[in-house]
């Protein structure tokens, strides 16, 4: 199993000689500007407006929610994604975490680049990080995401599920669960949860697949497939958070295995 963090762009890949994926999956820039904060307490110091503005006022999360190209997102995912086979329950699928708000842009631009086809999840939260709207409206307490895939249907894995209580059916909403901060270290402000990325690389990937993140932030989403046994590769740009996620988040040993060689033969006896 390789687990790979690069400080670099993704659209760099090819120099690492890295294997094309069956699922790539990655949480783009909401594109907030400055007003990453505007509704969360942090706006203010200790999330009190009486105490003045904090540090974090009219500030955006990162630099890229300024400049963010979906575009050329899209023409370098499509690439780092195996091609289309020609058995079923193969195919390759990509999973972009996005708001709302871009729900329509990554549809259009997912067909532009040959994704065709799509479906949307749904993850709900127990609160909402929207505090200061509270007495104005309906908070949000949601997180998005769309499938895309290009013809037919992506690998897909709907039993022995151990969170899926024996379904069959997976639904299109997760809970949001939030990880033990003594098990994942918070390293990135959007960090996605590790429970619910292996959750979705659980259902898109077998064992031993290449996954992909093309935005890898605190690598939480190489942690996930580390403790599945998935080959994964990620790509940062910020050096800080980078050396972070090596230090901190990549640091475990994926899940044993059992095997029929964990247990002693047994030899059936005829009794008397």
């Amino acid at each position: 199993m390789k687990t790979e963090l690069y400080n670099d762009n993704f659209q760099n890949y090819k120099r690492y000689g890295i294997p094309k994926a069956q699922l790539v999956i990655a949480d783009i820039p909401y594109n907030l500007g400055s007003n990453a904060y505007g509704s969360n307490p942090s706006w203010y110091i200790g999330g009190d407006n009486k105490n003045g503005e904090s540090d974090k006022a009219g500030k955006a999360f990162f630099h890229t929610d300024f400049n963010f190209n979906i575009a050329e997102y899209f023409h370098f995912c499509s690439r780092l994604l195996i091609k289309e086979p020609k058995e079923r329950g193969k195919a390759p699928a990509m999973i972009v975490f996005c708001s709302f708000q871009q729900i329509p842009m990554i549809i259009q631009y997912g067909e532009k680049h040959g994704f065709k086809k799509n479906y949307p999840l749904i993850f709900i939260k127990k609160s909402s990080p929207q505090a200061l709207k509270a007495n104005m409206r309906i908070l949000g307490a949601t997180e998005y995401a769309i499938v895309l895939y290009r013809e037919k249907l992506p690998k897909f894995n709907n039993t022995d599920l151990p969170w899926n209580n024996g379904k069959k059916m997976v639904l299109n909403w997760f809970e949001w669960e939030r990880d033990n901060p003594k098990e994942y270290p918070k390293i990135h402000t959007t960090q996605k949860p590790v429970a619910v990325l292996k959750k979705l690389i659980e259902v898109f990937t077998d064992r031993g697949d290449v996954v992909i993140d093309p935005c890898a932030g605190s690598a939480s989403t190489l942690r996930a497939c580390m403790e599945l046994g998935r080959d994964s590769y990620g790509f940062e740009i910020a050096k800080d958070i980078y050396k972070r996620a090596k230090d901190e988040m990549l640091v475990c040993e994926p899940e044993p295995q059992m095997s029929f060689n964990d247990f002693p033969e047994i030899i059936p006896t005829r009794s008397n």
